[in-house]
This record gives C-alpha cells, structure tokens and sequence, in this order.
C-alpha cells in the first residue's frame, strides 16, 4: 500500500475562493478578520500524517514536524513570548533548513476560544502579537511578488554588508499550546500538489475596527502597498494532511516561499473543525514568521 492507504483520515470542510470574486482583500482588528471574497466549502479528505510524521520533508512537501520544548511558560503572555521566544525560533528555523542566516517576523496567537476577553480595542492596531481567531480558508501568507520583495528589503536591513544570498524561505513555525485533541487544527496542503499558476492575491488591510461591507468593497489607497497574500480555489488534485493530537513540545514549519526552482514554492494552510474527536478542546496556537537565508 502506498503512504496514503496506511494513514486515518477525517472528511472536513475546506473554504476555498469562489469563482467570480473580484475584490478580495482581508480586514484585521483586534479580534477579528474579514475577508471581502466569497468563498465556499468543498468536502475534501484531510489525511492524518501522525504515524508517518517523519516521512515529510521541507523540499517534497513544504512542512515538516519536528520537536522543541519551549521555555515559555505562558504563550499568552505577550511580554514573555517577546523576551524568549525569538531566540528559540531562530535556533528550531536554522536546524530545520540548514540556513545560515535566520530574520524573525513577528507572531501572532489563535485560537477557537474566547477571543474577545484577550483583546483590547487600540488604537494604530498593528496585527502582530496579539489574539486572533483562526484563519479558516486555504491561503499563503505571502503572494511570491511580496515574499521576493520582502526578502530583499528585510536581508538589508537585518544582515547589512553580508554578502547576497543564494537563496531564502519565508515560513511559519507553528505550535498549538492547548491540550490534545484540538478541535480547529491546522490543515496542510501537500506543495507538490499544488501549481504554480494557484493562486489569487489578497491584500492585508489593518485597521482599528472593522469598517461596514460598503466601505470594505471602496477605494482604499493602502492597497496599492499593503502586503499580500494568495487565497486558491478548488482543485481536486490537493493533497491535505494534519497532524492528530498536536503536543505543546512540538512544531510545524511551513513554506510560504521557497525562491528555489528545484523545490516545492509553498503550502497552503487553514485551520479546519475536526469532528473525529468527541472530547476536542479548544485550539491555542502560536504562528512565528521568519525569512531564512542561504548565503
């Protein structure tokens, strides 16, 4: 049997960009995140890569799981995650992609629980460290045009008088820090399935409170520099995986760009409700940005 034969599965709804959207763009506030495209549910097979975990690799499939115990007591505590953090998610980054050089991002807590009582309005919002829902379609954080330019810019800037690089990643290391089972896990779309042609650009617009759907859909001059994602539609040849039971001394580093030809570019990502498990809990998660570089 091959590899997906010998592995459980769950059927799970996966949002996917409907045909015909024209404007799409993703508001974020202190709490909550809207998105202007339409989208719909496609039942797809989510594949349970737990009891083959170390079959997959960062260049075949774009994610792979590894483990790290972490010396944050709290995740929820934004002061702490800034003292400590950075620093580990430097050294699990450089291990995983053999880089040589590693720029931190920013991060960013989920969860499926109460996200309101963690939240305060502000005001200049700045979508970084703070609490989110999870994001629940299938996306990439970064289109490839801003992944490039950001590379750029952020070497300048983090690694003045280095000599160029030859290459880079832009990912995410993930990590849930609420018990097992979680009831809005993390799906993963095998890269190798995934063209280069998917694709359609989303841009990141933050602002202190979400305006009404008439203004969302107007003009908004930010636009035209804000950062990007790519949101996919429907295709039949994804791949899904997640991993069960996700511990809190474990990790997923995910692609959002590779700028290497020879290996998968990227991995679309969602959070999906997984009804497999009765006793589910609430979800808690830590994502980590960072640009890795190959000197």
């Amino acid at each position: 049997m091959s590899e997906h034969e010998q592995v459980r599965s769950v059927q799970a709804d996966i949002s996917y960009l409907a045909p015909g959207s024209d404007i799409n763009r993703r508001f974020v506030a202190p709490g909550v995140e809207v998105n202007t495209g339409t989208y719909e549910k496609h039942r797809m097979e989510v594949r349970d890569g737990r009891s083959i975990s170390d079959q997959f690799s960062l260049d075949k499939h774009g994610f792979v799981i590894a483990r790290h115990q972490s010396a944050v007591r709290d995740f929820f505590d934004s002061k702490e995650v800034d003292a400590v953090y950075p620093d580990e998610v430097v050294e699990i980054v450089r291990r995983l992609t053999g880089a040589d050089r590693v720029a931190t991002r920013g991060w960013m807590v989920r969860t499926s629980g109460e996200v309101a009582k963690r939240q305060r309005k502000v005001v200049g919002y700045t979508h970084s460290g703070g609490v989110q829902p999870p994001a629940s379609e299938a996306h990439v954080d970064y289109s490839p045009e801003v992944a490039e330019r950001m590379a750029r810019q952020i070497f300048a800037q983090d690694f003045p008088g280095e000599k160029a690089y030859t290459r880079f990643i832009a990912s995410s290391l993930w990590r849930t820090f609420s018990a097992p089972p979680q009831d809005w896990p993390l799906a993963l779309c095998d890269g190798s399935t995934v063209g280069i042609e998917d694709g359609t650009a989303n841009a990141l617009i933050v602002v202190d409170a979400i305006p009404d759907r008439a203004a969302m859909l107007g003009d908004w001059p930010e636009e035209k520099t804000a950062i990007k994602a790519a949101i996919f539609r429907h295709n039949r040849k994804h791949r899904w995986w997640y991993f069960s039971n996700m511990q809190r001394d474990e990790v997923i580093l995910l692609k959002f760009h590779d700028s290497d030809p020879n290996s998968v570019l990227r991995v679309p990502h969602t959070a999906f409700r997984d009804t497999s498990f009765a006793d589910a809990h609430p979800r808690a998660s830590i994502e980590f940005r960072t640009f890795a570089y190959f000197l």
